[in-house]
């Protein structure tokens, strides 16, 4: 059967686990392994704007061994006059696999449905899977292990990194904890679901309103932009309703002393974070970015194998 990666639940402890043990191989060896040479071709599909999702998957499927085909749905049928259903079984007979960076995460469940080659969710409105990889690599790399580490989000509770941090994190046996005020609450479904995966590796999570709450004693601490892309419209609103949620330095010292910041960028700073955070020594932002890298080969390889 294909595996596809929609959703960090997708992924069991152990798979997690082996793929992040792949990444840190891989980081050590760019070139060590290319299922994809032929060269053989990965369709990278693009509904939103890109830096960091463009350029890891580009480069990463060029280090092993294949060929990135990057497509705008601006400038093709998907999403106009054909169903992604139609749309992945056009390519599943000229690519390996199929990444697609999108806003509904309805979309990718119907194109893994029509296809036979493994669907990757380069972001959705819902989540950021692969985005988790690195953030977990990033952790593990840091502190050696991530079961049992406290890691605390704060802003934006409905945003798509905390819906993945809550089942990313569940799966590593973490504790997840999330700061947001009414009205910016993670979906109701998905904190039942890591709650279900949390009873089951030892991890746990918790909502808070309070971020000094949230944040003490915290192995690490997460934030996003309080204004994603599509919610421009309401950004006077969002920068007064978590204005109380802003990540600076007085913030950063309730958590354990060498607690680490990430972000996964772009950063509005002086919104989400101040310089000084983002900046300063506990930050390791640029060891995360690079590790989308790392982590999305490492899952591409895998799924790969599981064909």
């Amino acid at each position: 059967m294909t595996r596809h990666f929609l959703r960090d639940d997708d992924l069991s402890p152990a798979e997690q686990a082996a793929i992040l043990d792949l990444a840190i191989e891989l980081k050590k060896d760019r070139f060590a392994v290319k299922p994809l040479a032929g060269p053989e071709t990965v369709a990278v599909i693009f509904d939103k704007s890109s830096t960091r999702t463009r350029v890891s998957f580009a480069v990463g499927i060029a280090d092993l061994g294949g060929v990135p085909l990057i497509i705008s749905t601006a400038n093709s049928q998907l999403g106009g006059k054909e169903s992604p259903t139609d749309t992945a079984r056009v390519l599943e007979r000229q690519v390996a696999a199929i990444v697609w960076r999108t806003y509904a995460q309805s979309g990718l469940e119907e194109m893994a449905k029509g296809t036979t080659v493994p669907v990757v969710n380069a972001l959705s409105d819902d989540f950021h899977p692969c985005q988790l990889l690195a953030d977990l690599l990033t952790i593990r790399e840091h502190r050696g292990h991530l079961a049992g580490l406290t890691v605390t989000f704060v802003g934006d509770g409905a945003d798509n990194m905390v819906h993945s941090y809550l089942l990313a994190g569940a799966t590593a046996g973490m504790h997840v904890r999330i700061a947001s005020p009414e009205g910016y609450l993670p979906k109701e479904d998905v904190v039942a679901d890591a709650d279900a995966i949390a009873a089951t590796t030892g991890g746990s999570i918790t909502i808070y309103s309070d971020p000094v709450e949230a944040v003490a004693g915290a192995d690490v601490v997460v934030t996003d932009t309080w204004v994603s892309m599509g919610k421009e419209e309401e950004k006077a609103k969002r920068l007064v309703d978590l204005a109380q949620y802003r990540i600076d330095s007085d913030l950063m010292a309730l958590a354990k002393p060498d607690a680490l910041f990430l972000h996964c960028l772009p950063a509005d700073r002086g919104y989400e974070v101040t310089a000084e955070v983002i900046d300063g020594q506990q930050s390791v932002i640029w060891d995360e970015a690079e590790n989308r890298l790392h982590a999305q080969k490492a899952l591409m390889v895998w799924l790969l194998e599981q064909q």
